[in-house]
């Protein structure tokens, strides 16, 4: 089997940073192109009043206009994210960007079927008992859910800035 595509999870994290540089070094090795991801988690859109229906309930209207800008503001910082993540690990690699809405997991899986991804890594944040069932593991979910094979990068507690 031939290893050709890869794509990397990356969020604002260490143990992201970490995973993209474990993976873009393995691109170089197998000549592969990769792909990365970076997941904006939706805002609950808020209802703003238009109108009383005669009836003591309001009307409720178009999406409140800082909603838009906040998810404006997410847009742009997952732009910012890819692109220095690009700079700082991808030089001489062909690497194709992806910015995915929704459940972490989900937009990975679905990115990578978009991509043709022979392999996806991501980090993980080695998190157990009780954070583990309150956060959930994305990674876990990946790995559950994926078509193709997934590799999961630690990093050492000590290595954390």
């Amino acid at each position: 089997m031939d290893i050709t595509k890869i794509l990397i999870g990356i969020d604002e994290s260490k143990y992201a940073d970490h995973a993209a540089q474990y993976g873009f070094e393995l691109a170089r090795k197998l000549n592969a192109s990769v792909g990365i991801v970076s997941i904006v988690q939706p805002i609950p859109a808020t209802v703003t009043p238009i109108s009383d229906t005669g009836f003591g309930m309001p009307f409720e209207g178009a999406a409140d206009i800082n909603s838009v800008e906040l998810m404006e503001t997410q847009n742009q910082a997952a732009d910012s994210l890819l692109n220095r993540i690009v700079a700082k690990y991808g030089t001489n690699l062909q690497v194709t960007q992806y910015t995915d809405y929704g459940s972490s997991a989900d937009g990975i899986i679905n990115c990578s079927a978009t991509f043709g991804a022979d392999l996806i890594i991501i980090g993980t944040h080695k998190r157990s008992g009780f954070d583990r069932l309150l956060m959930g593991s994305v990674a876990e979910e990946v790995v559950r859910n994926a078509d193709v094979p997934v590799m999961v990068v630690p990093m050492k507690e000590d290595k954390v800035e």
